[in-house]
Formats: C-alpha cells, sequence, structure tokens
C-alpha cells in the first residue's frame, strides 16, 4: 500500500526534510502528492482530494494543526492523522483528536516508518469495518407506485422482466412495477442475477430446474421453474449454454 500523503508545516525546510524521508520508507511507502504552509491551505488540499495521511505541524499561523485535525474529525473518510511537531506538550489534545500517532522534532526515519505502519493499519481496520457494516445492511430496490414508497430487498426478487417501458419484479409473495432497465440490474450486480432472455434476468439461487415447454404459439421452447412462484420464465436459445453451466455449478 502507498500513502497518498500531504505534508503541512510552515517551515519550507522542515517540509523539505519530512520528504527526503518519506523516500526511504517502503513498508509501506507514502507518495507525497501534496504541501502546505498553513491550516487553511491544508483544508483546501483536503477538501479537493482523497489522500490517505496528513502529516501535520501543531504551532502554523491562523488555522493551526489541531484546528485542522478538529475538522478533519467529521469526516467518515477522512485520512490518518499523524501529529509532527517540536512540541510534546500537545500529544493528550492530539490523541484526544483521533490522531494514530504524534512525532517530535528531530524526526528519526525509523520512527516515521512506524507512524506510517500504524496509518496503514488504522485506514486497513476502518475500510474492513465499513465494508462489514455495508453487508449487514440489505441491498433494496426502491419501488415507488401511486404516492407509495417500498423498499424491495433485492434478496427477495426472483427475476426481473422488462414489458413495455417497465420491469416487473417478482418476488414471492407478489409483482411489483419499476421504472428501470435490466441492463443496469445486470452490470450491478452480475453474481446475483442471470440473462436468460432479451428481456428476463433471474436470480441465481432461485433457478430450480430447467425444462421443455410450449410457448403456447406450437413451438418448443425452454423455460425455468424458480422456487416459490408457479410460472416458467423462458430462456432463449442465445441463453441456453450460460444457463445449463449455472445449473452445474449448484449441483
Amino acid at each position: 500500500m502507498t500513502l497518498k500523503t500531504l505534508i503541512v508545516d510552515d517551515e519550507a525546510l522542515a517540509r523539505s526534510r519530512m520528504r527526503t524521508l518519506l523516500r526511504d520508507c517502503t513498508s509501506p511507502a507514502a507518495d507525497v502528492v501534496a504541501e502546505a504552509a498553513q491550516g487553511a491551505e491544508a483544508l483546501e488540499h483536503l477538501a479537493a482530494m482523497e489522500l490517505d495521511l496528513v502529516l501535520l505541524d501543531v504551532h502554523m499561523p491562523g488555522v493551526d494543526g489541531i484546528d485542522v485535525a478538529r475538522a478533519l474529525r467529521s469526516r467518515p473518510d477522512a485520512p490518518a492523522v499523524v501529529f509532527v511537531t517540536a512540541h510534546a506538550s500537545h500529544a493528550v489534545t492530539a490523541f484526544d483528536l483521533d490522531a494514530v500517532d504524534y512525532l517530535t522534532k528531530p524526526v528519526r526515519a525509523e520512527r516515521l516508518q512506524q507512524a506510517l505502519q500504524k496509518a496503514e493499519r488504522f485506514l486497513k481496520e476502518r475500510r474492513a469495518l465499513q465494508a462489514e457494516a455495508q453487508a449487514q445492511v440489505p441491498e433494496t430496490v426502491l419501488i415507488q407506485d401511486r404516492g407509495r414508497a417500498e423498499r424491495v430487498p433485492l434478496s427477495e426478487v426472483l427475476y426481473l422482466k422488462s414489458e413495455y417501458k417497465y420491469l416487473t419484479v417478482r418476488t414471492a409473495t407478489r409483482s411489483h412495477i419499476l421504472d428501470g432497465s435490466l441492463n443496469e440490474f445486470e452490470e450491478r450486480y452480475p453474481n446475483r442475477f442471470l440473462r436468460v432472455h432479451r428481456n428476463a434476468l433471474v436470480a441465481r439461487w432461485a433457478i430450480r430446474a430447467l425444462e421443455k415447454y410450449d410457448d403456447g404459439e406450437d413451438a418448443e421452447g425452454w423455460a425455468l421453474r424458480l422456487d416459490a412462484i408457479p410460472e416458467p420464465v423462458a430462456v432463449s436459445r442465445r441463453q441456453l449454454a450460460a444457463v445449463r453451466e449455472v445449473l452445474k455449478e449448484t449441483r
């Protein structure tokens, strides 16, 4: 992992020395994408770009490092903050503001590498927690009908069928009408839905059987039987091979 880094210090010599030290850090490495000589400038960079790490001086004219860290605290995607200062007296305040480390000048290369490792660990743990929280929230499709809105969990959707300008969203208990496109669902949820016809997607988990059927026009075709509903879903000849592959995988 390479940490996209912002160096914030009102002394140009201190920023230059930090750049030099960072060149020797490899596990993780740091890519200095911007510098700032004061807190207000740092906040502008932070608003304009996505960063992993801020190496932040405390004492600066105007908006100081404590102010910058306090502003970042409310952002769920805030970069890791490591304070770099000649004064050890602000350490308690720094950690109260969720800084991952606090370095005193002059900074040693070994100590800087340790701070980068703490920042990397912090970012990985936060991303893992965010992913876990996201996984626990069921994905839904919003159905709006005659002034009424209802969220239907995608895990309950058995198939989606394109009919005229709308989609029929079928669950085990009822059918809903949705203004949307099959292509959007197919591209967004390729592991959840399988294209079985130019006008239909089915939930992979719901496929029970593939069988021949009479389409009512004196032509024999193929259709899928899905769990929990009686009606078959037609399979086009073009999609037949893909459907058979899915059936093999689920056996």
